[in-house]
């Protein structure tokens, strides 16, 4: 997945705005030309993501700081790892920290559910999906992440592949009527439509869509729907998906399964950035 520039550069303005306003009174007893060097290290077992938007927070306050990274983003770290080494003036170094991290650490958190998810399905051919359950401004950010993780990322968001639910059908009258007016509106754009029960698998696998996404189902329902797909098209499991029956799923032959807990709940990385002679 690639990532602009621009998009990393506003994600990270748009926090030191909300953090810094009109200025660091803090960072202010601090000689302003005062010189210092940091040290990152990470404190626990994790996949490393966030370089770009934490580099960028420094870079922000003081374009003369000097970052050499020891990692890379997608590397699996272990706990008391040095990462990256950081020299320039106290006074945006103390400013840019706190977001700096914040970046860090929450797309770290992210990745490294997302590989612990993968992992716990590598011994299949399915893959872990994220969702559009994405903190309000980060989604390209988490979305990076997953991929970091080893994950895939499902729709970016409504502008760039159809997922026609419940409601959507309802709305168009029947679910042929709704992928006939999706292929019209955007013929080169993934057609997925959300199903609850097997007839309604049967109904689009009859309507050629690219994907169907199996609401709720229970293994053995899986199993069937795989069964009666035969491959025609691509099947997607989501909902009430946990580490626990992870596997389980992923064994009954889906090619997806998306998973919001990958963006919506996971746990901070825990970092310490200190002050080194």
């Amino acid at each position: 997945m690639y990532l602009y520039p621009e998009n990393i550069r506003k994600d990270v303005e748009s926090a030191l705005r909300e953090d810094i306003a009109d200025g660091d009174i803090t960072a202010r007893l601090i000689p302003q030309n005062t010189k210092l060097q940091m040290q990152l290290i990470s404190r626990e077992q994790a996949t490393l993501c966030g370089r770009d938007w934490f580099d960028q927070a420094f870079l922000q306050l003081d374009d003369a700081v000097s970052i050499h990274w020891h990692a890379s983003d997608g590397d699996c770290i272990e706990p008391d790892q040095p990462l990256c080494r950081l020299q320039g003036k106290a006074r945006a170094l103390l400013s840019a920290e706190r977001t700096a991290l914040n970046f860090l650490q929450t797309l770290s958190g992210t990745a490294t559910i997302t590989r612990h998810y993968q992992n716990l399905i590598a011994h299949t051919r399915c893959k872990i999906l994220d969702t559009r359950k994405t903190i309000p401004g980060l989604r390209l950010a988490q979305k990076y992440a997953v991929h970091c993780g080893g994950g895939m990322n499902h729709r970016i968001g409504l502008f760039d592949a159809f997922l026609l639910k419940e409601n959507h059908l309802a709305a168009c009258g029947s679910m042929a009527e709704a992928v006939r007016q999706a292929r019209n509106i955007r013929p080169e754009a993934l057609v997925e439509v959300e199903v609850e029960n097997l007839d309604q698998l049967a109904e689009a696998i009859d309507c050629q869509v690219d994907r169907v996404l199996l609401d709720n189902f229970t293994l053995p329902e899986l199993q069937q729907a795989v069964d009666i797909n035969s491959g025609s098209i691509q099947l997607e499991a989501s909902g009430n998906i946990t580490t626990r029956n992870l596997a389980g799923v992923a064994e009954t032959g889906v090619d997806f399964i998306s998973i919001g807990a990958l963006t919506k709940h996971l746990q901070a990385t825990d970092y310490s950035l200190r002050f080194i002679e």
